[in-house]
C-alpha cells in the first residue's frame, strides 16, 4: 500500500507531527480539483479536530479503561441497527448522531491507533472494505461526491511521552462523508450539524444495496 510506505517513511522526520490521508470526490468534494483524487499531506501541527478526538479517547479510556473506539465496534455489533456491513477484519457502520446523511464509518476490529501499522492481509480487507462501501454509497444516492479521511494517530517520532496512552486509547478509521447538504452560517459559526436522515434509516437502505 502506497499510503502505509509513504506514512512510515515520513514519519523518520521529526518535523512532521501529522500525516493527513484523504481522498476527494466530485466537484462539490474537491475544492480547486475536480477530478477524483486522493492526497497525502504532511504537517508540523495536530489538527485540532483530531486534537479534539485524542482527548475524548483519552477522558474515555482514563474513565472506563477501554478504548472508546473497541466499546463502538462492541455495541453496534451487539445492536446491530447501525451496522451497514461486518467482515472478518473491518466493519462498516452509520455512526450514532451521524453528522451528514449517509455518513460512514470504517472501524479495523484490531485495536490499534496508527493505520501504517496494518498488516498486508488488512490492508487487503480495508481494500475489500471500501470498494464495497463505496458501492453502495454510489448506488443509493446516484454517485454523490464524498470526502474520505483516515484518522490516524499523530507521529510520535522524537516526542519520547507524547500522547503517552495513545496505545492504549485510541483506535484508527475511516470517515466516508457524502456531500448531499449544503453547510450554512449555523453549521459554521456553531460547529453543529443538521442531518435529516437518521443513520438507522441509513444503514438499513445501504446494506440493502
Amino acid at each position: 500500500c502506497v499510503f502505509r510506505q509513504r506514512s512510515l517513511d515520513l514519519k523518520k522526520d521529526p518535523r512532521l507531527r501529522y500525516i493527513l490521508l484523504f481522498k476527494n470526490y466530485g466537484s462539490e468534494a474537491a475544492a480547486s480539483l475536480e477530478h477524483p483524487h486522493s492526497q497525502l499531506i504532511a504537517t508540523p501541527v495536530t489538527p485540532w479536530y483530531l486534537k479534539e478526538e485524542l482527548e475524548g479517547s483519552r477522558s474515555y479510556y482514563g474513565l472506563k479503561g477501554r478504548c472508546i473506539f473497541c466499546d463502538i465496534i462492541t455495541q453496534e455489533i451487539e445492536g446491530k441497527v447501525r451496522v451497514i456491513e461486518a467482515k472478518e477484519n473491518f466493519i462498516v457502520l452509520a455512526p450514532f448522531a451521524s453528522r451528514f446523511p449517509f455518513e460512514m464509518w470504517i472501524l479495523p476490529r484490531r485495536h490499534c491507533p496508527d493505520f501504517d501499522r496494518t498488516g498486508n492481509r488488512e490492508l487487503r480487507g480495508l481494500a475489500d472494505a471500501l470498494r464495497s462501501s463505496l458501492r453502495r454509497l454510489s448506488s443509493a444516492l446516484d454517485n454523490p461526491p464524498y470526502n474520505l479521511i483516515f484518522h490516524t494517530a499523530p507521529s510520535r517520532t522524537g516526542r519520547k511521552g507524547y500522547w503517552d496512552t495513545i496505545e492504549k486509547d485510541y483506535h484508527w478509521h475511516i470517515e466516508i462523508i457524502p456531500r448531499v447538504v449544503e453547510e450554512g452560517g449555523f453549521e459554521w459559526a456553531t460547529g453543529f450539524h443538521i442531518n435529516p436522515t437518521f443513520p438507522e434509516d441509513a444503514a438499513t437502505h445501504l446494506r440493502q444495496l
